[in-house]
């Protein structure tokens, strides 16, 4: 879905030649944290990072772009305007129309470490903004054609990371291989009140936890989810069938746990934004991780 050419264009920038907005960004970051800029003989320690997008199909491995030039990416198919979260705690910087990218958004994390998400059809935030892990930070694109979709043919995200010494690595094969302490990022939808792939994750895990869920915990809630979300509204004054089928009494029992946590609207059966966000914080609590 995605066309690079050999070159790397497509998010690296330059390789060599760095300005002085550069080193400034740079010293802001840490030592190492400009792309190719190496100190000899430190240590860098790899950054917590997790794959936000695992509730999406890949459309492209990291082998696909090798196999036609690209430096390598990770393709996830999903719809225009879909929230990107950070992959780990770091700073923005955005790139609009970046080559066969188009619109980049570059997380610079810790140690020189960088994770890049191309084709956005929307920036979030400024230039230089802290995120914490979960922090969305654009909208996916990739339509053809459309404004900041570069060379992508079909609506996706592509993500590659970048080490201290600017090659691009896999970001699945780092999140294998450094697995990100504490377990799962919190969900921005404490902040937003919009649900979301990791507030669904983090719901899955607190009822592999407590209610006898058995399913993945991809952020994809499916039947067996509901169900298992059902059975734990039981406490909390459902009482209709276990169908997998959640409707307003479901919602109601929800809206009673999310009383508990900073809701103080009505117990409707309607989730909206504030009733999203107690059931977030809730959610969020370190025991879910």
């Amino acid at each position: 879905m995605e066309h690079l050419d050999p070159s790397g264009c497509c998010g690296d920038g330059p390789a060599v030649g760095l300005d002085r907005r550069a080193l400034l960004l740079g010293a802001a970051l840490g030592a190492g944290a400009v792309a190719g800029l190496v100190v000899p003989g430190r240590a860098y320690a790899a950054p917590a990072i997790h794959n936000p997008f695992t509730a999406y199909r890949v459309t492209g491995t990291w082998q696909d772009h090798l196999n036609r030039g690209s430096l390598g990416g990770v393709d996830f198919g999903m719809p225009v305007g879909t929230r990107l979260p950070a992959c780990g705690a770091g700073t923005v910087q955005n790139t609009p129309y970046n080559g066969t990218g188009g619109h980049t958004v570059t997380i610079h994390h810790a140690d020189g470490y960088r994770s890049q998400y191309m084709h956005l059809s929307q920036f979030l935030l400024g230039n230089g903004a802290a995120v914490s892990s979960g922090t969305v930070v654009g909208l996916s694109g990739g339509a053809a054609g459309a404004p900041g979709s570069g060379s992508s043919t079909g609506p996706h995200v592509h993500w590659h990371m970048i080490n201290p010494a600017g090659t691009r690595i896999n970001p699945l094969t780092y999140v294998g291989q450094n697995p990100a302490p504490g377990g799962l990022p919190k969900s921005s939808t404490e902040q937003d009140g919009v649900p979301g792939a990791i507030l669904y994750q983090r719901m899955q895990n607190w009822l592999r936890l407590t209610a006898g869920y058995t399913g993945p915990v991809d952020g994809a809630p499916g039947p067996s989810t509901w169900a298992a979300l059902q059975r734990a509204m039981r406490a909390y004054g459902y009482t209709g069938p276990i169908d997998g089928q959640p409707g307003p009494n479901t919602w109601r029992a929800v809206q009673r746990l999310a009383s508990g946590h900073g809701y103080g609207g009505p117990i409707d059966g309607v989730m909206g934004p504030n009733s999203w966000r107690g059931f977030a914080r809730f959610l969020n609590q370190d025991r879910w991780n």
